[in-house]
């Protein structure tokens, strides 16, 4: 084989460890996936088709219950407490989303806290906000809205007086933000996505502006509960994610689709865990949730096996690495998996 013609896309190394392999297809605890996404925000349709089937699939992993953040607001909502937390008491727990779109009209602002009550007096069980809010939502001047603007105080306060959580997707991936050349180790992914990369300057802020906003706005609300998704943002700083789970005793986070980060840093993930046990929820952003993904995490947080893969794509969706497991001892997986999510999320108690 001539390797100066050998493509990267077509570069398959296959690594020749021998390593214990402990597989766990079944949690060894009872696990609340508290970031999931069940409805038709994402992918159109319902993202699971079988209500049933999944349910199997939960009862077969030990999974108790699912916190899907796909609620949105209206309608939606209604037809997502249907299908899943009214059909399935205690197995689901929906987030409702507000309308950023009401930002860019001159005097929309306070319907933003009327929408939340009608939601949360609907059923909604959290209050889930994406990315789009600093990097794509703007006001009628045409200025972004950052997570720390004080507009919208009145929001995060209506939040902590009906109880409910915050769930926040701020920035992404810091790769996402930095230059599309030969040291991006996200390369592969972004070429797959051109639309998840932030690094134009002109159209979107800093990656470091947005962990600021997401800072100032838990730091300003000290009643609100916040959940910091993917690690706050921050999966690859863990000395950063444990600045801030110092510093605010009203922040949590979670795991979701973060796996890939936190396993090629197994012992500071596990120290970051272990020092803040109360505070990291389980959570996977599957979409659907599979018996597979929960394997592959359920490896992870129970097992200390290494150089393990991730994913089961060919090649991995996150960078060409594989990752070790945290060997998390029982009262912290408890902890981790389903009793952080039962106090965040009062209704799955």
């Amino acid at each position: 084989m001539d390797l100066g013609e050998l493509r990267l896309r077509d570069y398959r190394p296959r690594a020749r460890l021998r390593v214990a392999e402990h597989l766990v297809p079944r949690a060894s605890v009872p696990v609340i996936d508290a970031h999931a996404h069940l409805g038709r925000w994402l992918t159109g349709g319902w993202a699971v088709p079988d209500v049933g089937r999944l349910l199997e699939v939960m009862d077969a992993c030990n999974v108790a219950a699912i916190v899907t953040l796909d609620g949105r607001w209206g309608e939606a909502l209604e037809a997502n407490l249907d299908r899943y937390d009214r059909a399935s008491p205690g197995r689901f727990a929906t987030c409702a989303h507000l309308d950023w779109g009401l930002l860019a009209e001159a005097g929309s602002w306070e319907r933003l806290v009327t929408h939340l009550r009608q939601s949360a007096a609907a059923g909604a069980r959290g209050l889930k906000v994406w990315k789009d809010l600093g990097l794509h939502v703007r006001d009628e001047r045409g200025e972004l809205v950052m997570l720390d603007d004080r507009r919208l105080a009145d929001v995060w306060d209506a939040a902590a007086e009906l109880g409910l959580p915050v769930v926040i997707h701020t920035a992404d991936p810091v790769a996402f933000f930095d230059p599309l050349d030969e040291r991006n180790e996200r390369l592969e992914e972004l070429a797959a996505h051109p639309d998840w990369r932030f690094g134009d300057r002109e159209r979107f802020p800093p990656f470091a502006r947005l962990l600021e906003a997401f800072e100032g706005l838990v730091a300003a609300h000290p009643h609100t509960t916040f959940v910091g998704v993917h690690m706050a943002g921050s999966a690859e700083d863990l000395g950063w994610v444990g600045r801030m789970l110092d510093a605010y005793p009203n922040l949590s986070v979670d795991l979701a689709a973060r796996i890939a980060e936190l396993g090629r840093q197994p012992r500071a993930a596990r120290a970051l865990i272990e020092r803040h046990p109360g505070r990291v929820l389980f959570g996977t952003d599957e979409v659907p949730p599979t018996a597979a993904a929960y394997a592959t995490h359920f490896r992870f947080l129970e097992t200390e096996d290494e150089h393990f893969p991730y994913s089961g794509e060919e090649v991995p969706p996150q960078g060409r690495w594989a990752i070790s497991g945290l060997g998390l001892s029982a009262e912290v997986l408890e902890a981790v998996c389903s009793g952080n999510a039962r106090r965040v999320f009062p209704a799955l108690a």
